[in-house]
């Protein structure tokens, strides 16, 4: 198996990962692509580590894109941190289902 294979196997996933952040980026409102703007957006996860990701992101998107610190347990220490003080956060968090963006 080559390196073009494996870009070729995996360029399908990487298009739609793109695509599913425009648009999530579309319906975010004003105020919180502000703070994106400003502060870019953070790849977590093992996605993270997928070479280049970043740099094509950062094309598509035209803000600052950065993979965490970690990426592989980024999610579980931010958990841990909301976790370690739940009240400071409390209104960030979605309190139900009504609350997420709606799908098309």
């Amino acid at each position: 198996i080559t390196d073009s294979d494996i870009r070729e196997a995996m360029a399908q996933s990487i298009d739609n990962l793109v695509e599913s952040v425009k648009e999530v980026l579309e319906t975010t409102p004003p105020e919180i692509i502000a703070d994106v703007m400003r502060n870019g957006v953070h790849l977590v996860g093992g996605g993270a580590l997928i070479k280049g990701l970043d740099r094509l992101l950062h094309e598509v998107l035209k803000m600052p894109v950065y993979v965490a610190e970690d990426p592989l347990t980024a999610i579980a220490r931010g958990t841990g941190i909301i976790l370690e003080d739940l009240e400071k956060y409390q209104e960030a968090l979605i309190q139900n289902e009504d609350e997420l963006p709606h799908k098309n």
